[in-house]
C-alpha cells in the first residue's frame, strides 16, 4: 500500500467543478473565533505585535497542552498542525535500514514518508471482523528486531474505532521487546461518543510520542496549532528540526489556541462538537439501516466511518459520479485499501448531511 500519487488532472478537474456538499471533511465543523473570545479579547487579540513567537510554543500554551495528558510544559512541542508534528518525529527517528509497523487503514502520511526516506514498512491490519481492531497475531509479525517505531491513529481515521487496552498492551509490549518507538497519532481523542476521555499511550512507556491538535476534535483546523508530547530529550531535538521547517505557528493562533484550551471554553467547545456528532450519527445510521445494501459499524469516536455498500461499482468511480452528478464530495475506500467501502464524515452541520445523504441516495438508487 502506498500513499496515493499526485494526480494533476483529477485535481484540476475536483477544482473545476465546486461541489455543493462535503462527505469528505474527518473532523467536526469549524467553530468560529467570535466561539472563542469576546469583544474585550478581540481588541486584546487586534493589540498583538506580529512578531516570531516562542518557537516552540509560548509557555501558557505548552502547559495546557501537557496538562491533558498529565505531562509538563517541557514535555510539549507546539507545531504547525500534527501534519508537522508527524513529519518531524518520522525525520528525527527514521534511516534506511529501519524498519516501521504501520497501522492500516489509517492516515498514511508516516506510512509515505517512511517509504520516502528508504525505511521498510510492514503493515499490521485492523479487520472488520473484529469490529476494527488489530489482528494481535498480525501485528506481532509486523514488528522484528529492525523495527524503529510502531506508528498508530487512535481514534482511529477512517474507521472511528477505538483500541481496546488489550491491543495497547500488545503494542507496548512488542515496542520494549525491541526498543521501538511508538508514535500515536492521537488527534481525534476527545471526539469520544461515550463522552469518556479514550485511554493515552502517553505514559505507559519510555518511548512514546503523542501528536495531536486542535484540528479534529475540536473544531480549529484553521488555527494550524499541533503538538508532539515526549520525552524531554527527544522534544528538544524534534524543536531543532522545527526550526528548518515552518520555525513557529502564527502567532495569533498562539492566543486563540490557549484561549480555546482554557477549562471552561474547552468544555464548552468539546460538549458543542459531541453534541453534533451524537446527532448526525443517529441520522447516518438510520439512513443506512434504511438501505439494505448498505452496512456499518458502529465508530466508538471521530467524526468519520466506513460504510459498506454491495453495488457493482467501484469506489472511486461511485466518487467521481456524486461529485459530478449530485456535487458530494466522499472519500473512496480504495484509498485506505478497502474497496467496497466510503468513507462518510457526519461532522458537518445535521441539514448539510441529511441533504448529501438525499443526493447519495439517488446515485445509489440509480445504480440498481
Amino acid at each position: 500500500m502506498r500513499v496515493a500519487q499526485f494526480d494533476l488532472e483529477r485535481f484540476q478537474s475536483l477544482h473545476e467543478h465546486q461541489v455543493e456538499l462535503n462527505l469528505a471533511e474527518s473532523g467536526v465543523h469549524p467553530l468560529r473565533a467570535a466561539d472563542l473570545i469576546d469583544e474585550a479579547g478581540m481588541r486584546e487579540l487586534m493589540e498583538t505585535p506580529l512578531l516570531y513567537a516562542q518557537t516552540n510554543g509560548p509557555l501558557e500554551l505548552r502547559q495546557r497542552i501537557a496538562d491533558h495528558l498529565g505531562a509538563d510544559a517541557g514535555n510539549v512541542l507546539v507545531t504547525s498542525g500534527t501534519i508537522e508534528a508527524n513529519f518531524i518525529c518520522a525525520w528525527r527517528l527514521l534511516e534506511p535500514d529501519d524498519e516501521v509497523a504501520c497501522m492500516v487503514p489509517n492516515y498514511l502520511q508516516i506510512y509515505g514518508l517512511a517509504e520516502s526516506f528508504g525505511t521498510t514498512v510492514r503493515a499490521f491490519h485492523l479487520r472488520p471482523e473484529l469490529g476494527w481492531q488489530p489482528d494481535l497475531e498480525g501485528l506481532e509479525r509486523s514488528v522484528t528486531a529492525r523495527t524503529r517505531m510502531i506508528t498508530v491513529v487512535n481514534p482511529n481515521n477512517p474507521t472511528g474505532a477505538v483500541l481496546e487496552r488489550e491491543a495497547m498492551d500488545q503494542i507496548v509490549e512488542l515496542a520494549r521487546s525491541v526498543d521501538a518507538w511508538i508514535v500515536a497519532d492521537e488527534i481525534y481523542r476527545g471526539t469520544e461518543h461515550d463522552g469518556q476521555m479514550s485511554p493515552s499511550f502517553f505514559g505507559g512507556y519510555e518511548r512514546v510520542v503523542v501528536t495531536g491538535s486542535l484540528s479534529k476534535a475540536y473544531g480549529l483546523p484553521g488555527l494550524r496549532v499541533g503538538w508532539a508530547i515526549g520525552p524531554e530529550k527527544l522534544i528538544e531535538d524534534l524543536w531543532s528540526r522545527k526550526d528548518y521547517t515552518t520555525i513557529t505557528a502564527p502567532t495569533l493562533s498562539y492566543q486563540l489556541a490557549t484561549r480555546a484550551l482554557e477549562p471552561e471554553t474547552l468544555g464548552r467547545i468539546l460538549g458543542r462538537n459531541r453534541d453534533l456528532v451524537a446527532r448526525n450519527l443517529g441520522i447516518l445510521r438510520s439512513w443506512v439501516d434504511a438501505n439494505e445494501r448498505l452496512s456499518l459499524q458502529k465508530p466508538a469516536a471521530g467524526a468519520m466511518t466506513l460504510v459498506r455498500y454491495q453495488h457493482e461499482i467501484g469506489s472511486v468511480e461511485l466518487a467521481d459520479r456524486l461529485r459530478r452528478e449530485k456535487s458530494v464530495l466522499i472519500v473512496p475506500g480504495s484509498h485506505f485499501g478497502l474497496e467496497g467501502y466510503l468513507r462518510i464524515g457526519y461532522g458537518i452541520p445535521t441539514a448539510e448531511l441529511t441533504d448529501a445523504l438525499g443526493r447519495l441516495d439517488e446515485l445509489l438508487e440509480d445504480l440498481t
